[in-house]
């Protein structure tokens, strides 16, 4: 692979300044292990599992010697610290850095005004909820069930159940009934916290019904709080007002449980089948959400942390462990595109935001339309910023060094619900390549898997995890047996993991993510990634979205490449533009890559996160119909799934 053009370097003191520098002298000064650079430090990360991750909990002292820190390295089924006992909560709540008065939880939103929490305030209210669940009759191993956007009670509630050793389990308002029920019937939740409604840009939206809807399917529950959130909505009857549910004070006390004890829940997509319960342990999210935040994303006190985000994504409840290093968060909830794109990178400056997480759909989006957010942010200045849920071409690198800051550290993620974190991503020790993500994270075996099953470099292949890691899942709720967990991620490969992806590794260490490997692009034996299709595609200024499939043929032929393309507001596709995107995509990439037929459609399906669907297009194509090809409660637009029947039809 041709080396890109580099757009940042570390700087020439960066061991001195960074958290992953302090961490390194830690190593030689406690451990006697002495490694000067990220390379030496991810060799030693990923060969030495246990040594590694002690190191982890003794540098961020997480508590009283914990024991062995690996006792068994199959997957599925490795040992974490099976002698350790811990508190998510309670370790976050030290909030390392931060006196009493320093602002820690900082909400904005288009539903309200600001609602501010220092550290005293947060501790405070963590401690108000739990006497709440107490009352409710919340012990350990219970489930309380948050449909609830992205501000401070989401956070507050989060904690209040991990003190107790409860479950806690998060859907954002915007879902659908049938998604929230098809997620919460299988975890079986006694006590739901529900607002009202919300405001998206400026439309209200009462959600009552939907409370309403969600009560009556989930007969496990015993208890209903709502947050009264949008002015106007209906009083919803036989419940606990927020107030009443924290009202009365208690003791901040902790529940101290072992290092694999459930955490909280998140799901898969739930695009092609009923989501999978993935149930994260307290111990390995607090391990890796300390070593990513702090040794990749060099956060620590002084810092405020945003990554927009609503709480139906991991990117939540990634964001929500910054103060575990002593970064305060920023939460938003809203429309980020209301009343401009500028808006949050406006609210970013006001807030004080060191650090910036969006996606990659967000950035190019920003870049089309010809924001300018140097200038929107003023004298204040981003140390960093964090782009995920695609993958980001080099293009989106390009605007956000001419257009956002030349001397930040830009820090392209991949990684999933599956882990709740990233498995590549970027260093303050490493530089930063036009359209490739730095590096494997720390403790992460990553590789690049041939036809073989081999690893290799400088070819496309499967994402693969050779050794375990902390935070993969405790399993998924409900599955006794293991088979689902078995199922979803080691049949092909037995004992490593197969992540879904295709990824290239460079020989210098970076990496490029291509899409997901059940997508694939195969056209005469090549293997094609989806990225770079949109980088090219979406360049052109007539195009707005666009997703491509491939068609197999039986007979063992080439196949039938579609591509589909959402247009800007009143062009059609003609055919010059059909030429212009062929030119486009045979200059750029190759031959192989010209679609066989272009259609046009109003819009390209996505989930709830912006994740593009092409699996599920691909298979209304192949004639299964809609509501069996995709959950559409699990989609931000399910009726864009309409023009893909029209063209199988037509078909």
């Amino acid at each position: 692979m041709v080396a890109g053009q580099v757009l940042w370097e570390p700087s020439a003191d960066a061991l001195d300044t960074t958290r992953v520098g302090d961490y390194l002298r830690w190593l030689r000064e406690h451990r006697g292990i002495d490694l000067r650079d990220y390379a030496a430090l991810y060799d030693w990360s990923v060969t030495d599992l246990a040594g590694f991750w002690s190191s982890i909990w003794a540098y961020f002292e997480v508590g009283d010697d914990p024991g062995p820190a690996l006792t068994d390295e199959r997957m599925p089924g490795a040992r974490w610290f099976p002698e350790a006992s811990l508190n998510y909560a309670e370790r976050l709540l030290r909030l390392p850095g931060l006196a009493d008065d320093d602002p820690v939880v900082l909400g904005r939103s288009q539903s309200r005004g600001p609602v501010d929490l220092t550290a005293a305030e947060l501790r405070d209210q963590v401690a108000r909820a739990r006497a709440g669940l107490v009352r409710l009759g919340v012990g350990r191993g219970d489930r309380v069930a948050a449909y609830l956007p992205n501000i401070p009670e989401a956070v507050v509630l989060l904690l209040a159940t991990a003190s107790l050793g409860a479950v806690f389990s998060s859907c954002a308002p915007e879902f659908g009934t049938r998604s929230v029920s098809d997620r919460w019937q299988q975890i079986e939740p006694t006590v739901l916290v529900a607002v009202d409604g919300y405001a998206y840009g400026s439309k209200g939206i009462d959600r009552t019904a939907e409370v309403a809807a969600i009560r009556a399917a989930l007969p496990s529950l015993r208890h209903t709080v709502v947050l009264s959130y949008l002015d106007g909505a209906a009083p919803v009857p036989d419940t606990l007002s927020w107030q009443e549910f924290t009202a009365e004070p208690g003791p901040l006390e902790f529940e101290r449980v072992p290092f694999d004890h459930p955490l909280y829940v998140l799901y898969s997509s739930g695009t092609t089948g009923l989501p999978k319960p993935i149930v994260h342990g307290h111990g390995g999210i607090l391990l890796e959400h300390l070593k990513s935040l702090a040794l990749h994303v060099d956060l620590g006190p002084g810092d405020r942390f945003f990554w927009y985000s609503t709480t139906g994504w991991m990117m939540w409840n990634y964001l929500v462990s910054g103060p575990a290093v002593g970064a305060a968060i920023v939460l938003y909830d809203g429309n980020p595109g209301h009343p401009s794109l500028d808006a949050l990178w406006t609210m970013a400056a006001e807030t004080g935001v060191t650090f910036f997480g969006t996606s990659a759909p967000y950035l190019l989006a920003c870049r089309k339309a010809g924001v300018e957010p140097r200038d929107l942010l003023g004298p204040h200045r981003l140390r960093g910023l964090g782009s995920t849920g695609a993958p980001l071409p080099p293009e989106g690198f390009h605007w956000v060094y001419d257009k956002v800051g030349r001397d930040l550290l830009l820090t392209s993620f991949s990684g999933g619900t599956d882990v709740c974190t990233g498995f590549v991503g970027g260093s303050p020790l490493l530089p930063v390549y036009e359209g490739e993500i730095s590096g494997r994270c720390l403790g992460c075996a990553v590789e690049s898997y041939d036809a073989d099953g081999k690893p290799q470099r400088d070819s496309l292949g499967e994402l693969v995890i050779t050794r375990p890691m902390p935070s993969m899942p405790v399993g998924f709720w409900g599955d006794t047996d293991g088979s689902r967990y078995r199922d979803a991620y080691f049949t092909v490969y037995p004992g490593v993991w197969r992540h879904g992806d295709w990824i290239t590794i460079t020989s210098r260490g970076t990496c490029v993510i291509t899409g997901r490997s059940d997508a694939t692009l195969n056209r005469g034996g090549v293997r094609l990634g989806t990225a770079e299709f949109y980088s090219v595609v979406e360049a052109l200024p007539e195009i707005v979205d666009s997703v491509v499939v491939h068609l197999e043929d039986d007979e063992g032929g080439a196949g039938e490449l579609l591509l589909f393309v959402v247009l800007a507001d009143g062009l059609d596709l003609t055919d010059p533009l059909r030429r212009a995107i062929n030119v486009a995509l045979r200059d750029n990439l190759s031959p192989r890559h010209v679609p066989d037929t272009i259609y046009q459609v109003p819009a390209v399906p996505r989930t709830l996160s912006s994740k593009k669907l092409e699996v599920p297009v691909k298979r209304i194509l192949t004639g299964v119909p809609a509501e069996s090809a995709a959950a559409k409660g699990a989609l931000a637009n399910p009726e864009s799934l309409d023009a893909f029947e029209q063209v199988a039809r037509g078909r």
